[in-house]
């Protein structure tokens, strides 16, 4: 996500764009196993994963999309890796936890006549409908009913509002979790309060070629 930011922001000043880039170059041999995947999460040295770290399921789409933001030329080495690890696995990928399939829904909107990207925004569309739940929420899995996040429900929310899909449910959910309180740390974290103004606000979250 920061380097989409970067992207982002080099919408208004090209040296965010370098910056970007520059990032890439340093990272991008750190967290990538060829053939294999993405990892998760680095030590802050690049030295290794951190204990108990392993792949991260989204992070080579996640990947692809941010470096074709940044710069398609000079990151079609890094684009090719990832594109193909999300080749090798698209078939197999099943998402199945709400803040998951939002963001798959949010990457796939960027490139979406892409066969990976055809495939898992129908894929997510068909799993998000069977967790919808009457009271105005998605459920955290489909075998979880009655468990319920506010930020990641924010989150499915900017993937349907970035795909362009089930927008009455949106707005059921914004309004939902308006009045609900979870009465632990998440009414008082950052994560929940960020994303509930990207959720009503997702401007510059939705690719504005799309």
């Amino acid at each position: 996500m920061w380097l989409y930011a970067l992207a982002v922001l080099a919408r208004h000043k090209p040296a965010y764009r370098r910056q970007g880039i520059e990032l890439v170059h340093q990272i991008h041999r750190a967290f990538l196993v060829p053939g294999r995947g993405v990892i998760w999460k680095m030590q802050e040295d690049l030295s290794g994963p951190y204990p108990g770290i392993g792949f991260g399921a989204l992070d080579a789409f996640d990947g692809y999309v941010s470096y074709r933001m940044l710069d398609e030329d000079i990151l079609h080495t890094e684009i090719s890796d990832m594109r193909e690890l999300i080749e090798s696995y698209t078939q197999e990928l099943c998402i199945t936890q709400d803040l998951g399939l939002g963001m798959m829904l949010w990457l796939g909107h960027f490139f979406p006549s892409e066969a990976w990207a055809v495939i898992h925004t129908r894929r997510c569309l068909e799993t998000l409908d069977g967790m919808w739940q009457a009271e105005g929420y998605f459920c955290r899995e489909p075998y979880l009913p009655q468990t319920k996040f506010a930020f990641t429900n924010y989150g499915v929310s900017v993937g349907l509002q970035a795909a362009g899909e089930m927008q009455d449910r949106v707005q059921t959910l914004n309004d939902y979790f308006e009045g609900y309180r979870s009465y632990d740390e998440y009414d008082r974290a950052a994560i929940t309060h960020v994303m509930a103004c990207s959720s009503h606000f997702p401007a510059r979250l939705i690719n504005p070629q799309s």
